[in-house]
């Protein structure tokens, strides 16, 4: 069974864009500001325009057609305009994985990043680090298909909800994906939070300390696979990660999210 290590020596790592990586940086600079990142932004016209169509899709609800980035920035904050343009640098980064439904790996991916944001203002953990973890988690599934695309068939074998795929990627490969996702957060120079976050995402519960950002993930990802999301499911959370991150399940029923409102990155 090969190691962590012995997995990224072979494993082709996808190639982040100069614009991704300059918005990876404002990530850890707290004075980052709005005119900053529309500067960086800027200098990737495909993406300038990706992001503009996007904002100016139903899926926001906004009352007003976005004309600039300038324009996109006031209405919908630095902060989500900059998660919303790494996802779609990192969604593109990664080729097409044979045996792996694309779409329904990025509406996953989302659907996990807008839980995540959800539960994170609950729980204390910055929603944006929440947001764009959940959105990661799943990446390193993408390298284990390049990497052993006869392990992706075994674990993509239905069913495949999360907790299914964490217990077939460490029992064929002794690690899961988001350890595999938190090896390449490290090499693009991610915050540690991010980092430490998907690392212990499979298994929250088993990390020392507990670490608030991994439990949000555990349980958005949880909620991403469900098949008809609704305040019902909040029961079959597990409750030690409920508790771990001082939730309150009255909240969360009464404040379940519409998994419509989430972004749509499949259409890019």
């Amino acid at each position: 069974m090969p190691t962590l290590t012995a997995f990224f020596e072979s494993a082709k790592l996808p190639v982040m864009s100069e614009v991704a990586h300059a918005l990876i940086r404002t990530l850890n600079d707290p004075s980052a500001s709005g005119p900053q990142v529309e500067a960086i932004i800027a200098k990737d016209p495909a993406l300038t325009a990706n992001l503009l169509r996007m904002a100016n899709s139903a899926q926001f609800g906004l009352s007003r057609q976005v004309l600039s980035l300038d324009h996109a920035i006031t209405l919908m904050g630095m902060s989500r305009i900059r998660s919303l343009a790494l996802s779609t640098s990192i969604s593109t980064a990664f080729p097409q994985v044979p045996g792996l439904d694309r779409t329904a790996f990025w509406k996953f991916s989302m659907a996990c990043a807008g839980y995540a944001q959800w539960l994170a203002g609950g729980a204390s953990v910055d929603p944006q680090q929440a947001w764009l973890a959940g959105m990661m988690l799943r990446l390193g599934e993408l390298l284990i298909g390049q990497r052993s695309p006869e392990s992706l068939a075994e674990i993509e074998a239905l069913p495949n909800a999360a907790e299914i795929r964490w217990e077939r990627e460490q029992r064929l490969l002794g690690f899961d994906e988001g350890q595999v996702t938190a090896v390449l957060a490290r090499h693009w120079n991610f915050p540690d939070a991010i980092v430490t976050g998907l690392q212990s995402a499979g298994d929250p519960m088993a990390s020392e300390p507990f670490d608030a950002l991994a439990g949000v993930v555990h349980l958005a990802a949880l909620l991403a696979d469900c098949p008809s999301p609704s305040p019902d499911v909040v029961g079959d959370l597990p409750i030690k990660v409920i508790s771990a991150l001082t939730l309150d399940r009255h909240w969360m029923v009464a404040r379940f999210p519409h998994s419509e409102a989430f972004v749509d990155v499949t259409a890019l």
